[in-house]
């Protein structure tokens, strides 16, 4: 393959895998509310977190462009500071990855909490342990195959990102470009064995993760 592809590749990783890391970390907390509040906000934060499953990607990434850009709330408020907008940087495809791929770390997470119930919880708060115990020690080894299925799909997931990236990050080779836009590059210019090399990477990957 070409140099630019091997970036391309290089890209997509580093995006796939800091979107796993920061969501398991963003997800955890997030989803042991949601299995446990009784809060009246919680139907409307689930809907909130299931919202990207639903919504266009170029629709998410459209508007996540303008509040990242010069003239966005976010982009703009950066710029007074004296730093730089995050349109067409890997920041900003960081956080547009983070955003559409969020209900496949919560969801799951969610669920697995839900199954363990109440009880092994409780038996080990009557034996002194308190509520980050009870998390660290008790819950998550329990439901670690929820956290397994939340990092893998959230993964490959973004591994086959394409209109949300496309949008916030353009087209910059070595900054933005990720797999998906170089297979739409490759099949735009009718270079099909290029392109069935680029999608046998990422099969490949996918399969992996």
């Amino acid at each position: 393959m070409a140099a630019a592809d091997w970036q391309a590749a290089w890209v997509t990783l580093q995006l796939c895998t800091a979107t796993t890391l920061i969501l398991l970390l963003l997800a955890l907390p997030l989803a042991w509310w949601l299995a446990h509040t009784r809060s009246r906000w919680r139907p409307a934060v689930e809907a909130l977190v299931a919202m990207p499953l639903v919504l266009p990607p170029t629709v998410l990434g459209f508007y996540l462009l303008i509040a990242l850009g010069p003239r966005g709330w976010i982009g703009g408020t950066l710029e007074a500071l004296g730093g730089h907008h995050l349109a067409f940087s890997f920041s900003g495809i960081l956080i547009g990855s983070l955003l559409y791929s969020l209900p496949f770390a919560v969801q799951p997470l969610q669920d697995g909490f839900r199954a363990i119930g109440r009880g092994p919880l409780d038996v080990a708060a009557t034996l002194g342990a308190g509520p980050w115990d009870r998390f660290v020690t008790v819950a998550l080894p329990l439901a670690r195959g929820s956290v397994l299925t939340a990092a893998s799909l959230s993964f490959a997931h973004t591994l086959g990102e394409f209109g949300v990236v496309l949008m916030i990050g353009g087209n910059l080779e070595g900054h933005t470009r990720v797999l998906s836009i170089a297979i739409f590059d490759a099949a735009e210019a009718l270079d099909y064995p290029r392109a069935h090399r680029l999608s046998a990477l990422m099969l490949l990957v996918e399969s992996l993760a």
